[in-house]
């Protein structure tokens, strides 16, 4: 699981675009996903995203997955679940001081940004995990909050077109 963790930072171009892919496909789906209902879908797709994402990754499934902001590595497998940079006990090797055998998340972070077209995320501060949302499936989330954002800025756009000026929602 590890070798497969570290391969997927090293590749974490690679990881961020066929994750683009995969967002790009699920909000295409967004209105058949919205007809069958999230909560019906949460429990299969919540196991197909551990299945995948606890192979690529070694996902703990938080429900709020924030690879694409840490160059692919988790944060979750932190020792210590840091989410927003190393603590002061990265060894001079770069591996972590609660596992010595294991390299810090956030060194291979700031590795696998530096192979990332959007790399500059690592530098977005994340929030502390909400431990209700832990199991759930956060690529769900992602189509459920950005297709209501499209569904949002439509209905701005339509507003626009029919009054010929901004108005807020």
């Amino acid at each position: 699981m590890y070798a497969l963790r570290r391969f997927s930072v090293r590749h974490a171009r690679l990881m961020e675009l066929t994750y683009a892919g995969v967002e790009r496909a699920l909000l295409a789906a967004a209105p058949l996903l919205d007809r069958i209902g999230h909560e019906r879908l949460e429990r299969p797709v919540a196991a197909v995203e551990k299945l995948v994402k606890g192979a690529l990754f070694d996902c703990r499934m938080c429900g709020q997955c924030a690879l694409s902001s840490t160059g692919m590595s988790c944060p979750m497998n932190c020792p210590k679940e840091i989410r927003n940079g190393p603590c002061g006990g990265v060894r001079e090797n770069g591996n972590c001081e609660v596992k010595p055998d294991m390299r810090c998340v956030w060194v291979e972070g700031w590795d696998g940004a530096q192979r990332m077209r959007k790399g500059d995320a690592i530098k977005t501060v994340q929030f502390a995990v909400d431990r209700r949302l832990m199991g759930r499936s956060s690529w769900l989330a992602v189509v459920r909050e950005k297709s209501a954002a499209g569904v949002d800025a439509a209905r701005s756009e339509s507003r626009v077109q029919a009054t010929g000026k901004h108005t807020p929602s």
